[in-house]
């Protein structure tokens, strides 16, 4: 939904405001589907501010298990790469050698990070960042026939 159309200064036309990103990148997708050359379009968030939400509680032991995990599977990967350069059957316990090593190598990491913090972060959680409303612009040269695309559309 578009909420206001007008210019926000001498070399970007402001083509509307949207109350949510999916509708802001909804324009910018029609404009795309037209042809209109996209990369002279900017999608501006105003009102930011961040999202931290918390996953759970990180024990040593959680940490220490999920250090082993990630190690595990990096080495797994690792394993299979070098693997890929052994002649004969040598590749499976290449794998399963960087598997091994890997987990060892991550649950020393996983614990140690934890032990590190003493306490003072015990979980886990992801950040993002949210706006209030998004603004779709375009350069002032071609604010006319972003307008007309949208009107065809």
């Amino acid at each position: 939904m578009i909420l206001r159309t007008d210019r926000t200064d001498d070399h970007v036309y402001r083509l509307g405001e949207f109350m949510s990103y999916r509708d802001a990148e909804r324009v910018v997708d029609r404009l795309s589907d037209v042809g209109f050359p996209v990369e002279r379009v900017r999608i501006v968030g105003t009102g930011l501010h961040s999202v931290e939400q918390v996953m759970g509680r990180l024990t040593k032991t959680r940490s220490t298990l999920l250090g082993a995990a990630l190690g595990a599977w990096l080495g797994m990967l690792t394993g299979l790469l070098l693997g890929l350069f052994v002649a004969g059957a040598a590749w499976p316990a290449m794998t399963l050698g960087g598997l091994l090593i890997g987990a060892a190598a991550g649950a020393v990491v996983g614990f140690v990070n934890h032990w590190a913090t003493d306490g003072r972060r015990d979980f886990a959680s992801t950040t993002a960042m949210h706006a209030q409303k998004y603004a779709v612009e375009v350069d002032s040269a071609h604010a006319v026939e972003a307008v007309r695309a949208l009107d065809r559309n």
